[in-house]
């Protein structure tokens, strides 16, 4: 469930789970260490009815955030794994993931199609 777009991140919202990093306490989950768990919630998700402008620059703000931190990555894929719908996570709107999502499925389908292929060529031969 996204959070309200003013209110203060909370762990809750991002489950525990072990990803491995190097460098950090492996029995912490990454989430302790996001760079956005000191800044506003509102950074990073959107208000009703907010206007293209405003929300272009909010995002561009979310995502310098995401930049400087450590767990970008577990959080981009903790996003597209969920998959989240709303706001910034690892550095990618809500749009952005659903475009690596497709990209990931016709990768996948290709890749499925190419194997198959290559088995009844196999088999053929």
């Amino acid at each position: 469930m996204p959070q309200p777009p003013h209110s203060s991140l909370q762990v809750a919202a991002v489950p525990a789970q072990r990803v491995p990093t190097r460098g950090r306490d492996q029995d912490a989950p990454w989430h302790t260490e996001a760079v956005c768990r000191r800044d506003e919630a509102g950074l990073f998700f959107a208000p009703s009815k907010e206007p293209t402008a405003a929300r272009l620059s909010r995002e561009e703000a979310a995502k310098r955030v995401c930049a400087r931190c450590p767990v970008m990555v577990e959080c981009r894929e903790h996003a597209l794994l969920q998959p989240e719908p709303y706001g910034v996570w690892g550095g990618l709107t809500a749009a952005e993931r659903r475009v690596v999502l497709a990209r990931r499925r016709r990768r996948e389908v290709e890749l499925q199609k190419a194997a198959r292929a290559g088995g009844s060529i196999a088999a053929a031969g």
